[in-house]
């Protein structure tokens, strides 16, 4: 049987499923054709998404129109207790076990929280044969998730081949 593949959203990257930007038709494409159920974020991620949509509502780059239906994505697809999409929690436990992160990477602590989080994660798919890939775009984010042993992919330089190599290997 072959691997099946997750996909762990930073905010760089969940934000592009909100609003226009580069990467945003590769982000698409996976909401299109991966369930949610094998997508994954920090609910302070999500959080963190909603606040990128106001402060471009704040500043112009989107209408209030635009910010409903941004909201309206983010809420319905992501946050909603009826979604499929898994939110982990930032639970005590995992803050505590940043710190080498921070200093090995250079990272900053919400960017060690989805590292931690989603290494963790995939260890636990690794048992199964299964597989995460992290999406963003931060550079230092991607840089520290490969050299832990992460599958990456960023929307904004990575191919769409790549992206259905992961979905169709099943």
């Amino acid at each position: 049987m072959s691997a099946l593949y997750y996909f762990y959203f930073d905010a760089s990257a969940l934000v592009k499923r909100c609003t226009n930007e580069i990467g945003s038709d590769l982000i698409d494409f996976l909401f299109e054709n991966v369930p949610l159920e094998r997508m994954w974020c920090l609910f302070l991620g999500a959080i963190e998404v909603f606040w990128i949509c106001v402060r471009k509502r704040n500043d112009g780059r989107i209408t209030t129109d635009q910010f409903a239906q941004a909201t309206g994505y983010l809420d319905h697809e992501v946050i909603s207790i009826i979604s499929d999409f898994n939110t982990i929690s930032t639970a005590d436990t995992l803050v505590l076990n940043l710190v080498s992160l921070i200093e090995t990477h250079s990272l900053n602590s919400v960017d060690a929280l989805v590292l931690r989080s989603a290494l963790d994660i995939d260890t636990e798919l690794s048992n199964d044969g299964d597989r995460l890939v992290l999406v963003a775009s931060d550079q230092r984010l991607l840089r520290a998730a490969n050299t832990e042993g992460l599958l990456v992919f960023n929307p904004e330089t990575d191919s769409q081949q790549e992206q259905t190599n992961w979905i169709t290997v099943i």
